[in-house]
């Protein structure tokens, strides 16, 4: 028999939400302030989940342990498979020796610390989220930057901040597509709204780097690039989101935002240098390599660029897993079927599923991985053997890491199936007329706990287009809401600190990572906060046309 879920076993909505949170809480304490140890912290909060979701929220232990591990086997898959297999990569251009004749090529094209931060965390870096998301590009990035001689920390810190422009559109839109599936509503109008939200913040993105790198004033320095980049990719966000799906986005703005930059870089340069205190500058000595000696070392970006690309078109998916055995699917042990949700979380008792996809084909750790072996030729005295003779270190490399992932997708899908995250989402519905200011931060939320805004958009979308209805926000607008404001608990979710910590060769210093990205997280989330009330009440002409009517109405007649 199913067990349903209880979304107040205290008696109060705002006491159970405050036990609900304790592990979140917990969490936040022993990265910020004791700078804890990503898979010590993650130990200590799994532990008081299960104790809150077995005494307190009733769930059978039993269905409560499987539900663990369901979460941490998606973490395994797909989460962890990107995570190494591009790792991999990474490292067989720097084994092969190919990854200097990227940093040199990057040399000639700008040894400015700035500019090489805009062109990969944010250009480059939003291109790899546009076609397959799921932590990927944090993972190459940030390991590219200390290739290049970025420190670790500032390394992993701004490509975490750089992946948030292009979040909600990633891996396709599938976060957008995700969101209409849950609310009813056509992904085409919920990814219009958030490209009426999201430019704002992918144009001041690229500025937003340069001043955590150099501050403001240095910042000024590099004005041109700073727009011309922010201003491509805003603008193709907004073009692309409003007039022709969700799907592209993310996809077509950081080609545009590339391109734009090569062509400034041609034609005008800083004034003066940046490079990080302490930093000697580096003279690009002896000849420029050949063309074709540069098209060869970016051979397995670029191959990789490709491979994800087409392996993220549904139609190329779906040719995948077409093939005999490319698709394993069942329903998980102790979870699947024994779940109810009830209302108000669901307008009717329904069966929470619980179904395990092993797509091993259509994955998109399989096509980085097939990216890497394609490659092994175009490194010069690089073997098939050394490759997987790298692949192999590469797994004992992030070997906590993986363990950390794991346990906090656990942990996700454990407050999840047991009810805790819909408690804690309940607790901002009884905002009332304020709902739309607090919207975003659902969003926030579920991201922080799942590493994903597609997960979070699965989460709360239908419970944010229900309540926005009964307290007089467009509905449309509070799911769109909960995708943009995912995107700015991308950077602190436990699983990115995890993915960039694993990248950059920081594991154990997750805390630190922590509380370097929180303020920016916090920043942006009020940003989009504000932004969505006043769509709501006085920027109605924001809206696309099918949205700003009945909003008129209500201004007109209140």
């Amino acid at each position: 028999m199913a067990w349903t879920q209880v979304y107040d076993p205290a008696g109060s909505a705002l006491l159970s939400a405050l036990l609900a949170g304790i592990p979140l809480i917990v969490l936040f304490y022993m990265l910020a302030i004791r700078r804890s140890k990503g898979h010590h912290a993650a130990i200590v909060a799994v532990i008081l989940s299960f104790a809150l979701a077995i005494f307190v929220w009733q769930m059978p232990a039993a269905t409560a342990v499987s539900s663990f591990i369901y979460g941490a086997a998606f973490g395994l898959f797909p989460i962890i498979w990107i995570v190494v297999t591009a790792v991999w990569v990474y490292n067989m251009t720097v084994e092969s020796g190919e990854f200097e004749y990227i940093k040199q090529s990057l040399s000639r094209l700008t040894d400015d610390r700035r500019l090489q931060a805009i062109f990969i965390a944010f250009a480059f870096g939003s291109f790899i989220e546009g076609t397959a998301g799921f932590g990927t590009p944090v993972a190459i990035t940030a390991a590219m930057l200390v290739g290049l001689g970025f420190k670790p920390l500032y390394a992993a810190g701004i490509c975490l901040i750089a992946n948030t422009a292009p979040v909600a559109f990633g891996a396709i839109g599938v976060p957008i597509l995700v969101a209409g599936q849950v609310s009813g509503f056509s992904p085409d109008t919920i990814g219009a709204i958030v490209g009426r939200q999201l430019p704002f913040l992918s144009f001041i993105v690229p500025f937003w780097l340069c001043v955590v790198m150099c501050g403001f004033k240095r910042s000024f320095e590099v004005l041109p690039a700073i727009l011309v980049a922010g201003g491509c990719f805003a603008g193709s966000q907004f073009v692309f989101s409003n007039f022709h799906g969700p799907t592209l986005p993310d996809i077509m703005s950081a080609i545009v935002a590339i391109v734009g930059l090569v062509i400034l870089l041609r034609v005008w340069k800083p004034s003066k240098i940046f490079r990080f205190e302490g930093e000697k500058e580096t003279a690009v000595e002896g000849e420029a390599p050949s063309t074709g000696v540069v098209l060869r070392a970016w051979g397995p970006y670029i191959i990789l660029a490709v491979m994800v690309f087409f392996w993220g078109l549904p139609q190329f998916k779906g040719l995948l897993n077409s093939v005999p055995g490319a698709v394993i699917s069942f329903g998980w042990p102790g979870v699947d079927g024994l779940v109810m949700r009830t209302t108000p979380i669901v307008q009717a008792d329904t069966v929470y599923g619980a179904k395990f996809t092993f797509n091993w084909l259509s994955a998109g750790g399989t096509a980085i991985l097939l990216a890497g072996f394609i490659s092994v030729p175009l490194m010069p005295g690089y073997t098939f053997g050394k490759a997987v003779k790298c692949f192999f270190h590469t797994i004992y490399q992030l070997r906590f890491p993986i363990l950390t992932i794991a346990m906090i997708l656990g942990l996700a899908y454990l407050m999840n199936y047991s009810g805790m995250s819909s408690t804690l989402g309940i607790a901002f519905t009884m905002t009332g007329a304020l709902f739309p200011l607090f919207s975003p931060l659902l969003g926030w939320l579920g991201v922080f706990l799942t590493g994903s805004d597609t997960s979070s958009n699965a989460l709360f979308c239908g419970m944010q287009g229900h309540t926005a209805s009964q307290v007089g926000m467009p509905p449309e607008l509070a799911v769109a809401a909960n995708s943009s404001g995912g995107v700015t608990g991308k950077m602190i979710s436990p699983q990115s600190i995890s993915v960039a910590t694993a990248a950059t060769n920081m594991v154990g210093q997750e805390g630190d990572l922590f509380r370097f990205a929180l303020p920016h997280s916090l920043a942006m989330t009020v940003v989009i906060c504000i932004m969505t009330y006043l769509q709501s009440h006085v920027l109605v002409h924001m809206l696309p046309l099918s949205q700003m009517l009945p909003l008129v109405q209500n201004v007109v007649q209140p």
